[in-house]
């Protein structure tokens, strides 16, 4: 039940946004100007340098260093966030929501992100069954672009 509660005051709280483009990004750039390649390098989040970038999904990624700007350009999608980037946890429940850079966990060489550390820690709980809804959902979202189904 509480996990319930918690989802609705999530989802409100946060906001539900339309899925304009393919990656989250906001006006520090995408996943927030974190570096994506620096979460499988580094083991953490590293801010990113706006005069280190590459457009790709319809957003610009910054990073910490022209080595992982490289990486990123070869294999995108190795190294880019699941579902955009967008929340994982939210992802599951069929809501494109923002995130929190610091809220992230790497699984089978992919990395999720979520709203926030709270929600990292539901996330954690079951994160195979998460991914396999937030799957789903992110594929029809990708078709159809729209935030509720």
């Amino acid at each position: 039940m509480r996990l319930v509660i918690f989802s609705a005051i999530l989802l409100v709280a946060a906001g539900c946004t339309s899925l304009n483009h393919q990656a989250f990004a906001d006006q520090d750039g995408a996943i927030r100007g974190y570096d994506p390649v620096a979460y499988f390098t580094d083991g953490q989040p590293v801010k990113g340098r706006p005069e280190i970038s590459y457009d790709h999904f319809g957003a610009t990624w910054h990073f910490a260093s022209e080595d992982n700007r490289r990486r990123f350009a070869a294999n995108p999608e190795k190294y880019a966030p699941q579902y955009g980037g967008y929340c994982a946890y939210a992802m599951s429940k069929g809501f494109v929501v923002s995130i929190d850079p610091e809220a992230w966990s790497i699984r089978d060489d992919k990395l999720y992100l979520n709203y926030s550390p709270g929600v990292r820690r539901t996330w954690l709980k079951d994160p195979a069954g998460y991914i396999e809804k937030a799957d789903g959902h992110w594929a029809r979202k990708l078709e159809t672009g729209i935030d509720d189904e």
